[in-house]
């Protein structure tokens, strides 16, 4: 994974375990994010519970800063997002995950720093803690369960950011094999309509005989048949086509 040296900190406010802060840095990494601030993390810093759980996301735990209050963990960022349900009582905007990737990704393509707030486990952020930020990042949730946990919110927020910029084509074929040429398909499709003619297959019916074949024929154009696919169908239309043995009696 090629690491970005201007994607945005993740700034966890006053985190309340270990294990949630691992997970984080863990999900981070996922999606190339390497810059873990945490204001006043509860249980200290390092934490061992932390380096489990951030299943070798050392890159992450190993670079993670630690600050006393939350100006001074944002003290060189240009744009301060935070992430939050609750409704406050101050004038933001308000955006999704997909939303603000956009935005990031803008903002630090033009070489401004930007971080993303995320409060403590058992409440989120202050609305003071909400105050020093530009923009609000709200998940759209199921409205009878809206409760994810500190990882997940990261996850999300994460996902979408590398997202914006991910090239990887949305449909791919997981081996080398080539598609079929018209041609073998045609050779495919003659000997399957050569060996119902054979067997009389089309007799009681030949009047739509042309019909069905077209059909047939726009049936297999929708398959996108590899070449593997044709020599395996040859092999069954032979197997089809041999007399079929009698069971040999007692």
């Amino acid at each position: 994974m090629t690491l970005e040296s201007n994607a945005p900190a993740i700034i966890l406010v006053e985190p309340q375990m270990g294990e949630n802060i691992g997970a984080a840095a863990r999900a981070m990494l996922n999606f190339g994010l390497t810059d873990l601030r945490l204001v006043k993390p509860r249980d200290g810093w390092p934490n061992e519970r932390a380096v489990a759980m951030a299943s070798r996301a050392d890159v992450v735990l190993q670079n993670t800063r630690v600050f006393d209050n939350l100006q001074d963990a944002i003290a060189d960022l240009h744009h301060v997002y935070a992430t939050t349900a609750r409704p406050r009582d101050m004038i933001k905007k308000v955006v999704t995950p997909k939303a603000a990737a956009k935005e990031l990704r803008e903002f630090t393509g033009a070489g401004e720093n930007c971080g993303i707030l995320f409060g403590k486990e058992s409440w989120g952020l202050s609305s003071d803690d909400v105050t020093y930020a530009d923009t609000i990042i709200t998940v759209p949730l199921n409205p009878d369960f809206s409760s994810i946990n500190l990882a997940q919110a990261v996850l999300l927020v994460a996902y979408e950011w590398f997202q914006e910029a991910d090239e990887t084509p949305p449909e791919v074929m997981k081996n080398e094999e080539r598609l079929a040429t018209k041609e073998e398909l045609g050779h495919l499709f003659q000997r399957i309509e050569n060996e119902l003619d054979a067997r009389g297959y089309f007799e009681p019916i030949q009047a739509r005989k042309s019909a069905i074949l077209k059909n047939m024929r726009n049936m297999f154009q929708r398959f996108n048949l590899m070449e593997t696919d044709i020599r395996a169908l040859q092999g069954i239309v032979k197997g089809l086509s041999h007399n079929k043995k009698k069971p040999s009696e007692d």
